[in-house]
């Protein structure tokens, strides 16, 4: 009965829960699903990472090559995030070029990028006008089920905290570059900026960490993106309904505790993986 409800009314079935201030899958409107992470999953990647938030799954790889640095940014190297989402994930994606969610995705993560300083590009320069590193950072989700922003942000930095990359030297009679695989160090992460995101119900109600069927329901969602020190680095909301200040205030202090929660978590996994 309870099944049959659920498909003909999906909204009114919700609502029924969020009465009583819990959601279908038994969680309260403040808290999220089961995270995990596992840092240094694929062996051929620089650097990498395997998130779980619930069901949604993504895999980050952070593959590290040369560039001549740009000519207006002399000393600077690159970091190029792309998001993929797969028909693997889930249904309503399809094979192809990336579709306008993907796109989404990948302009939100590079926004965070800039905006947090997560790493200085200038720590990316080996030698200014002739040499940097690029960081090409992919994204892949292999399950589909709301909230792939939190997993997005997260994934990126776990993995970018995993990454080595080797010491470079210039040769100066010769003028190539020299790798010393022997001497690798780890890059210099600067914040640890992490996504709380939201959604809105019938232009009032807040819930946290919304799965795919929540925020197909949701009359708007947002995501809020902390450092460390309770900065805000980003803030996306894509239309929707509006918010009042109150709820704004209470959403980023949500966003702060999370923070805590993640960066807690990440900590721990780091520790047990770092050779004693």
């Amino acid at each position: 009965m309870a099944a049959g409800f659920k498909t003909v009314e999906p909204l009114e079935y919700y609502r029924r829960f969020l009465k009583e201030n819990c959601r279908p899958d038994g969680r309260e409107l403040g808290e999220f699903r089961t995270t995990t992470v596992n840092i240094g999953s694929i062996s051929t990647a620089d650097g990498s990472a395997l998130v779980k938030l619930g069901n949604t799954t993504v895999i980050c790889g952070v593959k590290a090559e040369f560039a001549a640095p740009p000519t207006d940014a002399p000393d600077k190297g690159y970091v190029v995030p792309n998001v993929d989402l797969p028909p693997l994930c889930s249904s309503r994606f399809r094979s192809g070029p990336p579709g306008e969610e993907a796109q989404v995705a990948s302009q939100f993560i590079a926004d965070v990028i800039e905006n947090s300083q997560i790493i200085q590009k200038e720590d990316l320069c080996i030698s200014p006008g002739k040499l940097a590193w690029v960081l090409y950072c992919d994204l892949i989700c292999l399950d589909y089920d709301g909230n792939i922003l939190d997993a997005c942000t997260f994934a990126l930095l776990a993995a970018l905290k995993n990454v080595q990359l080797p010491e470079v030297t210039i040769n100066e009679e010769t003028a190539l570059a020299e790798v010393n695989l022997k001497k690798k160090s780890y890059l210099n992460i600067r914040t640890h900026p992490v996504a709380t995101s939201f959604a809105v119900f019938d232009d009032t109600l807040l819930i946290v960490d919304p799965t795919g069927e929540e925020e197909h329901l949701a009359t708007g969602t947002l995501t809020i993106v902390m450092d460390e020190e309770g900065k805000l680095c980003c803030l996306h909301k894509p239309g929707g309904s509006g918010l009042t200040g109150a709820k704004l205030q209470d959403c980023m202090s949500r966003a702060v505790t999370r923070h805590k929660e993640v960066k807690k978590l990440m900590d721990e996994v780091i520790k047990s993986i770092k050779p004693k």
